[in-house]
């Protein structure tokens, strides 16, 4: 499809990251992973620093709901060993935990500084953004990523810093993807209608929760991407370069 924004009296463009602005391969094969290798000397490095504080304790919280769900079994709340077992757990099952993720953004955001970690883009993600920033629309970002790690993504792609050109970060602390009053909450923020709102995901789920809240909305199909069975309900673009 293409699209033209202005007819459709859009004002904000709300991106997905994974599998909209992002490759699935990059979060899966290059981030995840890295989480995962470093976290055990990381918390052991850093563990009393008041974000990693936060994240081990919203992480205590969560395993006690997740002790019905099989999760494994603390010998002591506050052990490394304990949180790292844990946080894999989550990781082998996708689970879009906020302790999970603010550990993994604050993880990530050593491995930005470091320049062991750089953040990638599709090609037409950033001159779509300088394309609609020019026009006066604002765009805004929801992922379940920590908004640290959103942030650290987008400074550092291969086209420059595009945070300057971004009106705002959203993680889960709005609520889950998947809950349209989240996405209520986002328009509250960014104190527009959400029928002026055009939210793009990969995953429908997402997208029937955003359309649920009023906002309108369009299936990204890139390489990679899991198929979506009900894709036929929704409009669909290979790239940005369809939306003008």
């Amino acid at each position: 499809m293409t699209s033209r924004l202005a007819d459709r009296g859009i004002r904000v463009v709300l991106l997905d990251i994974e599998g909209t602005t992002t490759p699935i391969a990059f979060v899966q094969e290059t981030l995840f992973p890295f989480a995962r290798a470093r976290a055990r000397a990381f918390l052991a490095a850093h563990g009393e620093d008041p974000d990693v504080r936060r994240a081990r304790d919203l992480l205590v919280a969560e395993h006690a709901i997740d002790l019905e769900r099989d999760a494994p079994p603390f010998a002591s709340p506050r052990s490394i060993d304990a949180i790292v077992g844990y946080v894999e757990w989550l990781m082998d099952r996708d689970r879009k935990s906020s302790g999970l993720k603010l550990l993994q953004g604050e993880i990530w955001e050593e491995g930005y500084r470091s320049g062991e970690l750089r953040g990638v883009v599709f090609d037409d993600v950033a001159p779509a953004i300088r394309r609609w920033h020019d026009a006066r629309l604002r765009v805004a970002i929801y992922s379940s990523g920590s908004e640290l790690a959103q942030r650290r993504l987008f400074e550092s792609t291969p086209h420059g810093d595009l945070t300057p050109l971004l009106a705002g970060f959203f993680d889960t602390r709005v609520g889950a993807k998947i809950e349209s009053p989240s996405y209520a909450r986002i328009a509250a923020a960014l104190q527009v209608p959400p029928a002026t709102m055009l939210f793009v995901s990969d995953v429908t789920r997402e997208l029937g929760a955003a359309r649920e809240a009023g906002l309108q909305v369009v299936l990204s199909l890139r390489p990679g991407n899991a198929p979506q069975s009900d894709r036929t309900l929704y409009d669909c673009i290979a790239s940005f370069d369809e939306l003008s």
